[in-house]
């Protein structure tokens, strides 16, 4: 069969093909178009809820006692004597003594002046013993004085008789004379005893006053310790020369342990009440000024896994604001933080030991709060009529770890969407699921548990 047959055999059957196709296209129905349906996002809602909120904030500061006091040595001289205990981080008791210094110096100065008081008393004395004697005698030469002058009258009046001579008048007017001065004698005698008196017992006082300053320098030859104390340092030692003024030692006081914490001015203001009581008085504003700020401090040592805490108690506020870091410090104090003492356990509150220190303020009523992560600058979600999207502006009062406190914006019962919304547009339809273990956790921290930054 020629090339040219063959080719004309293919035609028939392409032509077949061609038709049958053309008829299953032609007999094929057309599908219907199905109307477009909105998209549903799920979301994760909390219901907003009013509750009472314990405002907190933490700090950190370092540890200092409450009182730091210098040994000062008042009274110079050779020290004879020193506590054995007396060492850097001794603890030693109220009362202990620390130094001695030679006292055979003051107890010389006391005797010499107790002497001279002896016999300024035995001065004071004998006045009175010349005062009496002097009176007594100023009354014999006035008795001796009238009879001279009566004999003196007699002498007279003989004479105008003739019957005496002049010299026996002149005799006796001679000792009415020496009878005057002897009279007056003793009187300026007398007028001088009071001022001699007053000489002597102003001396009396001097050295009755050089005596209690002796006796005092003689007790400040012993220099105890003057509360139960821990040693910080010792400068001195048995065999040195103490000069006046000198520090000898510094000791720290075990009863108190305080902690100036820096706070940001904004989270002080947050967890301080608003109150309208007054400024307390002067005479009562250190006892008064923890209740009317109504703070609760907990200080708490980080070590590894462990964390022990010691409750504290407002003690005041520092007098300035940090320039550098805008903070204001809060001095919180620790009672007795020695006998908390548990080896292995508690360790006590030691000198420049860094700590956190945690600030509670009094609980505040009737707040809704939603998580931090639900707020958006000043914008929150929630779910509105026909489970749409609705952007809500709201008013913060104050914020916490996780959650922010409202001052407006939201209403109890309001469901408020905790999930992360890309894009989110307004008026979207959701289907929100309540999140109970999400509530769970918002109410607990808002009642002051679990941690906080």
């Amino acid at each position: 069969m020629s090339s040219t047959r063959k080719k004309l055999l293919f035609i028939p059957a392409l032509l077949v093909g061609v038709a049958a196709l053309v008829l299953a296209v032609k007999g094929k129905s057309v599908p219907e178009k199905a109307p477009p349906k909105e998209k549903v996002t799920r979301v994760r809602v909390i219901e907003a809820a009013s509750m009472p909120v314990v405002p907190r904030a933490i700090a950190y500061g370092i540890v200092q006692p409450g009182t730091v006091w210098n040994a000062v040595a008042e009274a110079a001289g050779e020290i004879v004597e020193t506590n054995p205990q007396l060492k850097k981080g001794a603890i030693l008791a109220e009362g202990d003594v620390l130094f001695r210094i030679d006292p055979t110096p003051y107890e010389l100065a006391a005797a010499q002046i107790e002497a001279n008081i002896r016999a300024t008393e035995a001065e004071l004395a004998e006045l009175e013993v010349r005062e009496t004697n002097t009176r007594s005698s100023l009354a014999i030469e006035e008795r001796s004085l009238v009879l001279s002058r009566k004999d003196l009258q007699r002498q007279k009046e003989l004479k105008k008789k003739k019957a005496v001579a002049q010299a026996a008048v002149d005799k006796e007017e001679r000792n009415v004379l020496a009878r005057q001065l002897s009279v007056q004698t003793q009187r300026n005698t007398l007028n001088l005893i009071p001022a001699q008196r007053e000489s002597l017992e102003a001396q009396l006082a001097v050295d009755r006053a050089r005596l209690e300053d002796a006796r005092l320098d003689l007790e400040r030859t012993t220099i105890r310790a003057p509360f139960d104390c821990r040693v910080a340092e010792v400068r001195a030692e048995a065999g040195q020369f103490a000069a006046s003024n000198a520090t000898l030692a510094v000791v720290d006081s075990i009863a108190v342990s305080e902690v100036s914490a820096q706070l940001p001015i904004d989270k002080m203001m947050s967890i301080m009440s608003p109150s309208d009581t007054p400024f307390p008085a002067l005479d009562t504003v250190m006892s008064e000024l923890p209740a009317i700020i109504g703070i609760a401090p907990t200080v708490r040592l980080r070590t590894g896994e462990r964390v022990i805490e010691w409750q504290a108690r407002m003690a005041r506020i520092s007098d300035t604001i940090d320039p550098q870091t805008r903070t204001v410090g809060v001095i919180v104090a620790v009672d007795d933080p020695y006998r908390q003492t548990r080896p292995g356990y508690r360790p006590p509150l030691v000198k420049n030991m860094f700590v956190e220190v945690e600030l509670q303020g009094r609980p505040r009523d009737g707040l809704v709060v939603v998580p931090r992560a639900a707020l958006s600058g000043d914008t929150i979600h929630v779910v509105g009529p026909e489970d749409r999207l609705v952007k809500r502006t709201v008013e913060p009062l104050f914020r916490q770890t996780n959650f922010v406190a409202l001052k407006g914006g939201i209403e109890p019962g309001e469901r408020v969407i905790v999930t992360d919304l890309v894009p989110a547009i307004e008026g979207m339809l959701l289907a929100p699921q309540r999140d109970e273990e999400a509530e769970a956790r918002l109410s607990a921290e808002a009642r002051g548990e679990g941690p906080v930054r």
